[in-house]
């Protein structure tokens, strides 16, 4: 009991405080890493930037100063405005939609005609967005829907971490076990020289095992919370949003509330539209919903002051977390500015040399994952990596699918815990989420995953998983 007591007294730094600590820590490392790189080329057809194998070179040595360290963090808030604005915008248009009541109104109607089911839409919404994931390689673009679903969650008796979950494990779980993703897959097996989307069949297998175990994860843990809320991780900041979303208190679900959720739901299926066949992205998503804000306001009664307030509002909110995302991003420019970014990918790919094939594989995955802290972008890491992967699967005996294989997981497992990565970061900070409690509840689940991607990287040494 002392023992448990003294584990509770243990206080977990801030996620200011530690993103701050990791900074500092990077920056001792320019004095101690070699500086290096790659040599880099474009693909004249995609105008993709490749690293070049066998290229890496040691270069003169740039260590970060501290003053250059603080430089670093606003550094970081720029290269990341793009998204730290977005979360803003985000916040500021379902701040006007809120400030409408349409949302609220829907989500008791929705209530009451869940009743006796409420957990079965935990399964149906994760499935829907693991298919985004799955398919379309969604991240950012699943920002919008976090405020609708963790509203839906609050009212059907779950808590705000179940409502993050269902949106960013969905389309978490469909990334990490894409089987159509162009970004990642697509990429990957285009620089391995793999014929595109080839061996879909046991990518299936991965999606449909990964999903299953979280969805799993996720309901239990809606169970739980439904039974007890005292037993809610988020459950201090809760009680709050519980004490504003009294159901009997919220007006009916009029004839202006569906008018505004009708404007939101054209506007999400112009976005899904845009995303797909547009090629939409952060500054066109960003405008989409500044437009629906606006509209919804418009439409749902609200003054100019009163929209130009909720707006304010909305985007306070989330101050916190998108700052989170410009601190995440300064560890990247530390490391870029200090020359020793590639120097890590070129010392962590040495490490698989030299092992049997199987643990080649199974040491190809776990240096993705670490290469993922390092290089966020999915696509990004792709082109990093997949030239010195690719050639070295050649080296140790293991298919070039493998080391597809190998990164796919490498980059997806983690993306659900990595506090560099903006996107998730946003997620989080949209949700009101703290990263420290998040990653003590991630953590079982992203083991379970773990112990699924090593069987299936494994499994795929020993049967020549190709087609080559």
């Amino acid at each position: 009991m002392e023992k448990a007591k003294d584990i509770k007294k243990i206080k977990i730094p801030h996620t200011y405080a530690l993103l701050f600590i990791v900074i500092i820590l990077v920056t001792l490392l320019t004095y101690i890493v070699p500086a290096g790189e790659f040599d880099r080329a474009q693909d004249t057809e995609t105008g993709r930037i490749f690293v070049v194998a066998d290229s890496f070179h040691e270069v003169e040595r740039m260590p970060v100063s501290p003053f250059g360290l603080f430089k670093a963090i606003p550094k970081g808030m720029e290269q990341s405005g793009y998204i730290i604005f977005f979360v803003l915008m985000i916040g500021g248009a379902f701040g006007i939609i809120q400030g409408t009541g349409a949302i609220d109104a829907g989500i008791v109607e929705v209530v009451n005609r869940m009743k006796g089911k409420e957990k079965m839409v935990i399964p149906v919404t994760m499935f829907i967005f693991s298919l985004a994931g799955a398919i379309l390689g969604s991240a950012e673009e699943m920002l919008p829907f976090y405020p609708i679903v963790i509203s839906l969650a609050l009212a059907l008796g779950f808590d705000t971490l179940t409502g993050t979950a269902m949106v960013l494990l969905g389309a978490g779980a469909g990334f990490a076990g894409a089987f159509l993703n162009p970004f990642t897959i697509g990429i990957a097996q285009g620089i391995a020289g793999l014929p595109l989307f080839s061996g879909m069949w046991y990518r299936l297998i991965a999606y449909v095992s990964i999903l299953g175990v979280t969805i799993i994860y996720v309901y239990r843990y809606a169970s739980k919370i439904q039974k007890n809320p005292e037993l809610s991780i988020t459950y201090e900041e809760d009680r709050n949003k519980h004490e504003d979303f009294n159901l009997d208190e919220i007006p009916q679900f009029t004839n202006k509330h569906k008018m505004v959720m009708a404007l939101l739901g054209i506007g999400l299926a112009i976005l899904a539209y845009g995303v797909v066949r547009l090629g939409f992205y952060i500054t066109e998503l960003t405008a989409m919903f500044l437009i629906i804000g606006v509209l919804a306001g418009v439409f749902g009664g609200l003054s100019i002051n009163q929209v130009a307030e909720e707006f304010v509002n909305g985007a306070k909110e989330l101050v916190y977390g998108a700052l989170v995302i410009g601190l995440a991003t300064s560890i990247m420019v530390v490391m870029s500015e200090g020359k020793i970014m590639d120097t890590i990918i070129y010392s962590l790919a040495n490490l698989v040399k030299g092992l049997p094939p199987v643990l080649s594989g199974i040491g190809m995955f776990i240096v993705q994952s670490f290469i993922n802290f390092i290089i966020p972008s999915g696509s990004g890491q792709a082109a990093a990596s997949m030239p010195i992967m690719a050639p070295m699967a050649d080296i140790v005996g293991i298919t070039r699918q493998t080391a597809v294989l190998a990164f796919q997981f490498g980059d997806g497992f983690s993306n659900v815990i990595n506090p560099t990565s903006g996107y998730f970061m946003a997620a989080l900070a949209i949700g009101g989420v703290k990263w420290e409690k998040w990653a003590r509840w991630m953590l079982p689940l992203l083991l379970v995953w773990s112990i699924i991607g090593v069987t299936l990287v494994a499994i795929s040494v020993i049967i020549g998983y190709g087609p080559f």
